[in-house]
């Protein structure tokens, strides 16, 4: 994380889970009001994991959003109210092969019992490796690595397994991946030089900029950064940003 000129700053892009809601959750009042005023100084960006429809319909906002880690953009319309998808990229994936791999890390750290399937391939290439599968029950998952300190004991294991992907400490108990070089960093250097902004004209805000987080990319490089632990003190974190 750099210092920055707040003078600068042109455009706010952020995180969702976490950041500005609970994971897979509505956007809370006090959190709309927060983008309403940040949105009258600055233009505003959604950067997400996920696919941009689903953040949308979970965000239910007037916003950019950029997803699965720049795979795919959309721009909102104001006339129909929703988002227009810009770019939809798909990359081709060797199930076979990502199975044998993560058949082979699950014998060796003992993860051999899971419910469902033990990946789940998304449409546009990006992978979750479900420890626990994908049909484990919300008690179980939220319960198996709370701290991440299981995942982030095995990551760089992981990243060496999985060499053409960007790996993430995913939800409560899984990996994402995205196929390199998509990670947040990327998607947001490549929307800059869509937009014509220089990387001091943008601040991000995110929660999960530890080790194997899917924010770890923007926060250790040279975009300005500000971090949030708490989704529920968003309008306090952009404080500064409004002059406050």
């Amino acid at each position: 994380m750099i210092e920055f000129d707040i003078s600068k700053i042109r455009l706010v892009a952020m995180d969702l889970d976490g950041t500005l809601t609970q994971h897979k959750s509505p956007l809370i009042p006090e959190n709309k009001n927060a983008l309403d005023e940040l949105g009258k100084r600055y233009k505003l960006l959604m950067v997400g994991a996920g696919q941009v429809m689903r953040i949308f319909n979970q965000l239910k906002y007037p916003i950019d959003i950029v997803g699965n880690y720049g795979l795919q953009y959309g721009t909102y319309n104001n006339i129909s109210e929703t988002i227009d998808i810009k770019r939809d990229k798909v990359f081709p994936c060797d199930k076979e092969l990502v199975n044998k791999r993560v058949d082979i890390l699950r014998k060796k750290y003992g993860f051999t019992d899971f419910a469902g399937d033990s990946v789940e391939f998304h449409p546009s290439g990006c992978l979750t490796f479900a420890i626990l599968g994908t049909k484990a029950n919300q008690e179980d998952k939220l319960s198996f690595d709370p701290d991440r300190k299981k995942r982030r004991a095995i990551y760089d294991e992981v990243c060496k397994a999985f060499p053409e992907y960007c790996v993430f400490v995913g939800g409560s108990s899984s990996f994402d991946m995205a196929p390199k070089p998509y990670d947040k960093y990327y998607a947001l250097d490549m929307y800059c030089k869509e937009n014509g902004l220089k990387h001091e004209e943008v601040v991000y805000i995110g929660d999960d900029y530890g080790l194997g987080g899917n924010d770890e990319a923007v926060y250790v490089s040279d975009f300005p950064y500000l971090t949030i632990d708490d989704y529920r003190t968003f309008s306090q974190i952009i404080k500064p940003l409004l002059g406050e």
